[in-house]
């Protein structure tokens, strides 16, 4: 089954990623750590850490309007950093795999199952 693992950051994680040289190096070596162990168990699908959340554009229809809002929806403390998706047995490991990930520790973690049926409804087809 294929688990999405959404990676939450506060605004002192995103400037970790490009703080200074020792702090930059500690933030992605953990990061490096932990893809690899996902490349060496075979269960890595994809992902990607995103930028800072300012940058992101929140676009709703309304009543055939487009409403658009600059950076993020949510207001909290802890903003979208990234995401990884694995395949594996069941939520019992994706659980395991996301307490592993260096975020859990200063972050949060949320897993959550992809909607494999939707996908199929919608494409045709199952997620790959």
């Amino acid at each position: 089954m294929l688990y999405a693992i959404l990676i939450y950051e506060r605004p002192h994680d995103f400037d970790r990623r490009e703080g200074e040289a020792e702090e930059e190096a500690a933030y992605t070596g953990a990061w490096q750590a932990w893809h690899q162990a996902l490349l060496k168990a075979d269960v890595f699908v994809g992902g990607s850490p995103l930028e800072r959340p300012e940058t992101g554009t929140t676009v709703r229809q309304r009543d055939s309007k487009r409403l658009i809002q600059d950076g993020p929806y949510a207001n909290t403390k802890e903003q979208l950093g990234g995401f990884t998706l694995l395949e594996l047995p069941s939520l019992d490991a994706a659980l395991e795999w996301a307490a592993r990930c260096p975020a859990a520790a200063y972050g949060a973690v949320e897993v959550r199952p992809i909607a494999g049926e939707v996908h199929k409804r919608v494409t045709g087809e199952y997620p790959k």
